[in-house]
């Protein structure tokens, strides 16, 4: 059985052609980076810090020293990456300024807590909750949910993506449905999966922002909260694009074709593409 992410299906729809060479022509290699050193990093001490709250208590989490923990982390994580990559995945300069920024950040949602995680009545069900759902054509879906909290008395679950940013995401962001509707889809997913109201459950991006603005003539909050429109009539969009997708890349049997692969240039698509002026792309805008 075939096995697809969310990231497949963002990148098919962003360029066929793209997806197309990295998926079956498999011509790209993933490079290190501190921005993917960090998001891990942060992941995991958020969510470890929400486990003890949830599950034990909040003045037990309140003792957690969550710089050492990101410290740690990021270490770890950076000798992981070394070793995969064979070199460093960024200098000591980068790393010592995205710690200092993730202790702000941590900092912040320790004091702030009460604004985005309330305890009384409600229940973490859990961190990196798995997606394993069978579609058409002999395929999966894989994910994992960030978060995933239920409101005891209402039984409305919310469901957290978690994603770190440099200042956090502007209107153009919000609108790119790449962006918002991978929220939508593990909305039905998770429905399906664990048999709980999709009526009954929500969804959220949790923005932790590493920078602020200098001079700003406003407060400013170091977490950006933002929930797409998660309706009927937005998820039958998401549903129909992922239809689309595995109607178009996959035979019956689940195996990736590119017989119906065409690239789709723009502007948007093609600025940071690393098939750009290629050999492998001459379209490219």
């Amino acid at each position: 059985m075939g096995r697809i992410s969310y990231s497949q299906l963002s990148m098919f729809s962003e360029c066929p052609q793209k997806w197309k060479l990295n998926y079956i022509d498999k011509l790209t290699e993933s490079e290190p980076s501190i921005h993917l050193l960090f998001g891990t990093a942060m992941h995991e001490v958020i969510q470890s810090w929400l486990e003890v709250m949830y599950n034990d208590s909040i003045k037990n989490a309140n003792k957690m020293n969550l710089e050492q923990r990101l410290h740690d982390k990021m270490m770890t994580q950076f000798g992981i990456e070394k070793k995969r990559f064979g070199k460093n995945p960024c200098t000591l300069e980068e790393l010592r300024e995205f710690f200092n920024d993730g202790v702000e950040i941590l900092d912040f949602v320790k004091k702030k807590r009460g604004e985005y995680f309330s305890k009384r009545g409600y229940k973490l069900i859990g961190c990196e909750v798995p997606i394993n759902v069978e579609l058409k054509k002999n395929i999966k879906m894989i994910g994992y949910l960030d978060l995933v909290i239920l409101d005891e008395i209402t039984n409305t679950l919310k469901i957290y993506d978690i994603k770190t940013s440099t200042m956090g995401w502007n209107k153009w962001m919000k609108k790119d449905e790449n962006k918002t509707q991978q929220l939508l889809l593990y909305k039905q997913f998770y429905s399906k999966q664990y048999n709980h109201p999709i009526e009954k459950i929500e969804v959220e991006y949790f923005i932790v922002k590493r920078k602020l603005y200098e001079n700003a003539m406003f407060p400013q909050k170091r977490v950006q909260k933002f929930s797409p429109a998660s309706g009927t009539v937005s998820m039958n969009k998401v549903a129909k694009r992922l239809d689309t997708f595995l109607d178009l890349a996959f035979d019956n049997e689940g195996n990736r074709i590119s017989e119906n692969i065409i690239p789709t240039p723009s502007k948007k698509s093609c600025k940071w593409c690393e098939f750009k002026n290629t050999q492998y792309c001459s379209v490219g805008v």
